[in-house]
């Protein structure tokens, strides 16, 4: 892990207006909480946001989210809740009640699974964002079809997306390849959160259905997910910077 301290945060004068609505979530996959706060404390919150994920968060807790949200980060919690309805419903309740921005379930739970979530969010006083995961980014067609999921992918996250958006979710995660289609489809204001993102010249990993950047956000993405470009770089809050200009750089926001 590279040495944060020393690199500048961007100030308020050099932030471009329409990071307002931060659309880079980095993905805090580190093994202990110190260092996803080394990293979160190098970053500025509003040029991003930050993702917990389960083994982050199975090993520091909610007492990591808390102290996130105290550096001023708005925090997407990962967990891809997928369970009977009520515990899923609960579980989400929980979430909502630690204050996250966001959190997930996974559309293969089913309608009444999503609406029951749905169903319990809202009748709390922070609702978060309840999104849905469709199909993982690392899952090509062979491998669903090895787990019973006939069709493509592309045809898999289609039929996902429109039932979380009939259960009344107020999003969805999908790979890059899926968002145009998607856009065509789905109503406006449903968000699409895009992990697989890459900038060019960087390794895809255990990514398979990837983009750039600046490609996402012009076919439709509203959020984009980054990890290991962002947290695995010698200077991160140079790479975020140069993550956002990209996808600025005359791409109308959404």
């Amino acid at each position: 892990m590279g040495e944060y301290h020393g690199y500048q945060k961007m100030t308020e004068s050099t932030i471009n207006p329409e990071t307002v609505d931060p659309k880079v979530i980095v993905a805090l996959d580190f093994p202990s909480a110190d260092a996803a706060l080394h990293l979160a404390q190098a970053l500025d919150p509003v040029q991003c946001r930050v993702k917990v994920g389960k083994e982050l968060f199975t090993r520091a807790g909610p007492a990591l989210v808390e102290q996130l949200q105290q550096f001023g980060f708005d925090v997407f919690l990962d967990l891809k809740y997928h369970d009977i309805p009520n515990t899923t419903a609960q579980a989400c309740r929980a979430a909502a009640e630690l204050g996250v921005w966001m959190v997930n379930v996974h559309a293969l739970g089913g309608r009444r699974m999503m609406e029951t979530a749905r169903e319990a969010v809202d009748k709390t006083t922070q609702r978060p964002l309840l999104i849905a995961v469709t199909i993982l980014t690392s899952l090509d067609a062979n491998e669903l079809h090895e787990v019973g999921l006939p069709g493509s992918p592309e045809a898999n996250v289609l039929r996902l997306a429109c039932l979380a958006e009939s259960a009344g979710l107020d999003g969805v995660v999908c790979s890059p390849w899926e968002v145009s289609v998607l856009r065509e489809t789905i109503t406006e204001g449903f968000r699409l959160v895009t992990p697989g993102v890459r900038p060019t010249g960087v390794e895809v990993g255990d990514q398979k259905r990837i983009a750039t950047p600046e490609d996402a956000i012009r076919l439709g993405s509203d959020y984009l997910v980054v990890g290991r470009p962002i947290t695995q770089a010698e200077n991160p809050p140079a790479v975020l910077a140069g993550i956002n200009a990209s996808i600025h750089a005359g791409v109308a926001p959404r």
